[in-house]
């Protein structure tokens, strides 16, 4: 038989697979006639799928369902002994790491106070550290765990495991992907930090059964994840996504990335903490210390009735709600989802994003897309990181494009 007509079976098979897994993940326990009605596949390959699925420790056969007549059908769930992952986001001054199951339910969380990241041997040690204490304190045993998932901030090439530019952290192409996988001994994948996030969004969150849609984070950055056509969307080596700088007024505040007037510098919060400290300067909030303010003080101080600091929120807000505008007219999304640290301002910056959004977006495309503010917590990030290393399980086989992570069980 020709090479071409075995790989192409293979394929076939693999997409197959890839179908009862999803089905099963989606809307199990479930009989494999349903699987088979969902599918289209014949009952002879959804019982063959299965078994294969059943002998990997994927799946297993749950109690017998509801019968309407002969033997009851046999339903099958998702094993979430499977496997296990661990995320981790690698911020400037923490590192939050978490442990999760097959489904990406969270079984132990843990943040890590670090210095010094800007030198890449020590935020490796610090890496790789934290990966063994939530291991630790999981009471799991080490070999149970599968992956290791790593967020950060910059442009991440995710296909060669490099960090290309982390502006927080001063990196240029940087292998981390290799460096903590050399220190730890599991594989480990790396990607941009909002791009995890989408990616959870996608396999567990929101975004399931959503073909299109954007994840914008809003905090110490403003990040864009893409998907469309149910694909994530990198650019060409991994620097699409990079909506915080985009230029709103050349002659705006300065941006970290050394430009001006980019959207990050009008509404992360560096940019809302640099506006208060202003404001105090010019007498307009009291007695508030400006060398000790902080984003939180920010919001708080707002939510108080502070009309000076509820203003530069809502400055902020529409400054996001025009960019997101364009977001809208660009990719016509069926959902945005927004999400990070800075959601915790509320309406006091949502309130005028969405008047911004309305206003600024072509005709009635706005009314296609429905924005979602996430609650947020600081767990949310290394959920995205493991969440990097559990879509290997669960994606399609058209769509791969890095190597999958190995789940084979330890023996027993």
């Amino acid at each position: 038989m020709p090479r071409f007509w075995i790989a192409n079976r293979q394929l076939i098979r693999a997409i197959n697979r890839s179908t009862v897994l999803n089905i099963i993940k989606a809307d199990g326990p479930i009989s494999r006639t349903e699987i088979g009605r969902l599918s289209g596949l014949s009952p002879a390959t959804v019982s063959e799928i299965t078994a294969d699925l059943i002998a990997e420790g994927l799946i297993y056969e749950k109690a017998a369902g509801d019968s309407t007549g002969g033997r009851p059908p046999i339903l099958l769930a998702l094993n979430h002994d499977a496997a296990y992952v661990v995320g981790l986001k690698l911020a400037e001054r923490q590192i939050s790491a978490a442990l999760t199951d097959i489904e990406a339910t969270i079984l132990c969380t843990l943040t890590v106070p670090v210095t010094g990241m800007t030198v890449v041997e020590r935020a490796v040690e610090e890496l790789a550290g934290a990966v063994e204490r939530v291991i630790t304190e999981s009471s799991l045993p080490r070999e149970r765990v599968t992956g290791v998932g790593i967020g950060l901030a910059g442009v991440i090439d995710a296909e060669r495991g490099l960090c290309r530019y982390s502006p927080i952290l001063g990196w240029r192409d940087v292998p981390l992907e290799q460096l903590v996988e050399e220190q730890i001994g599991i594989p480990v994948r790396i990607d941009n930090d909002v791009n995890t996030l989408a990616m959870a969004e996608k396999w567990f969150g929101a975004g399931q059964g959503v073909d299109d849609f954007l994840v914008v984070t809003v905090g110490r950055g403003v990040g864009l994840g893409i998907v469309v056509n149910g694909q994530f969307y990198r650019g060409t080596r991994g620097g699409g996504g990079e909506f915080g700088h985009t230029v709103m007024d050349p002659h705006g505040p300065a941006c970290d990335c050394g430009k001006r007037g980019c959207l990050e510098a009008y509404v992360a919060d560096p940019a809302l903490v640099r506006a208060a400290r202003e404001a105090v300067l010019q007498g307009k909030l009291g007695s508030v210390d400006a060398d000790e303010l902080t984003v939180e003080q920010v919001t708080e101080l707002a939510r108080e009735g502070d009309e000076t600091l509820r203003e530069i929120l809502a400055q902020a807000g529409r400054m996001l709600g025009m960019g997101i505008a364009n977001l809208v007219n660009i990719f016509n999304p069926a959902l945005i989802i927004i999400s990070g640290e800075g959601v915790r301002a509320g309406d006091l910056l949502f309130g005028p994003m969405r008047e911004a959004v309305a206003q600024y977006a072509f005709d009635s495309l706005v009314e296609d897309t429905e924005i979602v503010v996430q609650e947020w917590g600081d767990e949310a990030w290394a959920w995205g990181a493991a969440s990097l290393v559990l879509q290997e399980i669960y994606k399609s086989p058209i769509h791969a494009r890095v190597p999958a992570v190995s789940l084979s069980m330890p023996a027993t």
